[in-house]
C-alpha cells in the first residue's frame, strides 16, 4: 500500500472534529493554522458536520439559548448544552434572519442592530449598515 502524504492524513482527520475543536486545533501551529483557515477547509468541514449524527437545532427563548443534538430516528431532541449570548439583549429581543457554514445573521429588535454571530465559538461582529 503506498504512503498517504501527512498533509493529506491530517486534512481528513481535522475536516471530521467538532468545530469547537478546530478552532482550538488553530493554535497548534502556522501549518495548522494556514490550513485550517482556508476556504476548502471550510466547505469541506461543513459539507461532513451536515450528515444527520451532527444535526443540533438552536432554541431562542427570552433570556436563554439552547443546542440540542437532532435525534433523527424519531424526530427528537438530545440533551441540551447552553449558549451564553455575547452580546446585550433584552427579552424576546433576538430575531435570526439567515445563516451560513453555521454562522447566524442576528437582529436585536430593539436596536435593529444586525449581528453575524459564531454560537459555536460565541464571537460576534456589529455589521454596519452604511
Amino acid at each position: 500500500m503506498a504512503d498517504l502524504p501527512t498533509h493529506t492524513i491530517v486534512f481528513e482527520i481535522l475536516t471530521r472534529l467538532p468545530a469547537k475543536d478546530v478552532g482550538r486545533s488553530k493554535s497548534v501551529c502556522k501549518q495548522w493554522y494556514a490550513l485550517l483557515s482556508t476556504q476548502d477547509f471550510v466547505k469541506i468541514h461543513c459539507s461532513r458536520s451536515v450528515v444527520s449524527s451532527n444535526q443540533r437545532v438552536l432554541l431562542i427563548d427570552d433570556l436563554t439559548c439552547s443546542v440540542r443534538p437532532i435525534i433523527s430516528n424519531n424526530n427528537d431532541y438530545g440533551p441540551s448544552s447552553t449558549v451564553t449570548f455575547p452580546f446585550h439583549h433584552q427579552n424576546n429581543d433576538v430575531s435570526i434572519l439567515s445563516h451560513l457554514n453555521g454562522l447566524l445573521c442576528v437582529c436585536l429588535n430593539h436596536t435593529y442592530e444586525l449581528l453575524l454571530w459564531n454560537p459555536t465559538t460565541t464571537a460576534f461582529k456589529r455589521l454596519s449598515c452604511i
